[in-house]
């Protein structure tokens, strides 16, 4: 069983610090309760002999963005209708079949009956509730206006994730044609091509460049089938690797922002984005400092971190948000700063954020369904310049050799 180290206060509110073992961490507040103790932290030992359990089903138990959406959309739904929050959070413990799930939604319970919030419940899951939520949820507490910011988390997650499910969707048309592509030339290559190379190379005739680079490929890809999976491997790997390295994503990201309709589509897709989670912050009442930060965090793309790293110096110093986004038009769309600008002159800046928003991933979503239309053309110039390399670097010899006959 895993090793638990618990900080407490006894009745008179003197500290105390003990380490148990038990099967999570309920398990522990129910001793600490059971014995008078008022819980201040609980941390599970790492590194014993004993905390270490492997669990083959843990990738089934996360929580999903789905799961996230529901639940502050239905959590906000009953405080609406007038439940306590305890209440709420109670019926939907009771509700949800996932296993999961349902310690969070216990563990955040556990915390607000013992006179925590929502948000400091919801701190103690990093990993499920990101800073945008909690940052969200507590300006909705401190507002008072939490079942609403619930409902607004809700459209926000949803609206994130459907731009994202959109975007994957439309990459995986060109992705499985170039696939296909690869694994078809890997196998005429191994199979069709030597029995070719044998004929050339019995007829004794000098063969064309293109044919002797064919046949070189062909000769290693039999004689060295592990070896050229093994590169194949490495290379996968290796690119993954220099993805996650700061350097390598920068140079990622720079190539993607100007390949055609691709860079088009990142540039947007991270507009809406901009736009969206700029706007849900404001509404919600977080200040703007901390709104800038928060979306920084949000984004994954590195030079749209540092446009925002400028909108934070330059909020700070007093100077306004828009100027920012018009010197950033490599990335970010002129439409954007115009929006902003307008918002900042009539104080509806979360308004004119969420048109940004709106704007953007209509156009992205009216992109990602024609987009099977828009790179078809260009799949298939790949497929062509795939297939006329190699019909003509297999028939020029034929040709040879029928002449020679004659």
């Amino acid at each position: 069983m895993p090793t638990f180290k618990y900080k407490a206060l006894h009745d008179d509110k003197t500290a105390y610090e003990a380490t148990v073992e038990a099967k999570d961490r309920f398990e522990v507040y129910n001793i600490i309760r059971k014995d008078g103790g008022q819980v201040v932290s609980v941390a599970e030992v790492r590194g014993s002999g004993t905390s270490f359990s492997f669990d083959p089903f843990k990738f089934f138990k996360r929580v999903k963005e789905n799961d996230v959406i529901l639940l502050t959309r239905n959590l906000g739904s009953m405080l609406k209708a007038g439940l306590a929050l305890s209440r709420a959070l109670g019926v939907i413990d009771r509700q949800t079949k996932k296993a999961r799930l349902k310690e969070v939604v216990q563990g955040i319970n556990t915390e607000i009956q013992q006179g925590g919030s929502l948000s400091s419940g919801m701190l103690k899951y990093p990993k499920i509730f990101s800073h945008l939520v909690t940052s969200m949820v507590q300006a909705g507490e401190e507002s008072g206006t939490l079942s609403e910011t619930l409902h607004t988390i809700a459209n926000q997650l949803e609206q994130s994730y459907e731009l994202k499910k959109k975007v994957k969707g439309a990459m995986i048309y060109p992705g499985v044609i170039v696939s296909v592509l690869i694994i078809v030339g890997a196998l005429m290559m191994i199979y069709i091509v030597p029995t070719l190379t044998l004929t050339f190379r019995t007829m004794n005739v000098e063969l064309p460049f293109t044919t002797r680079v064919v046949m070189g490929i062909s000769d290693f890809l039999v004689k060295h089938t592990l070896a050229a999976l093994l590169i194949l491997v490495g290379s996968i790997s290796g690119f993954i690797f220099g993805m996650r390295t700061p350097l390598g994503r920068r140079v990622f990201e720079m190539v993607f922002l100007h390949v055609p309709i691709i860079g088009t589509l990142m540039k947007e897709t991270n507009s809406a984005h901009t736009g969206r989670t700029l706007s849900s912050l404001l509404a919600s009442g977080v200040n703007m400092l901390t709104s800038i930060d928060i979306t920084r965090d949000v984004i994954q793309n590195s030079y749209y971190k540092k446009v925002l790293a400028a909108a934070h110096d330059s909020v700070q110093k007093g100077q306004p948000l828009a100027q920012v986004f018009m010197d950033a038009e490599d990335i970010y769309p002129p439409l954007v700063g115009e929006l902003i600008a307008v918002g900042e002159e009539t104080g509806a800046l979360p308004d004119m954020l969420k048109e940004v928003a709106e704007y953007y991933e209509r156009e992205v979503e009216q992109k990602t369904k024609n987009m099977s239309t828009i790179i078809e053309p260009f799949l298939m110039l790949i497929v062509g310049a795939g297939v006329g390399f190699f019909a003509v670097s297999m028939i020029s010899p034929i040709y040879s050799i029928t002449t020679s006959i004659n």
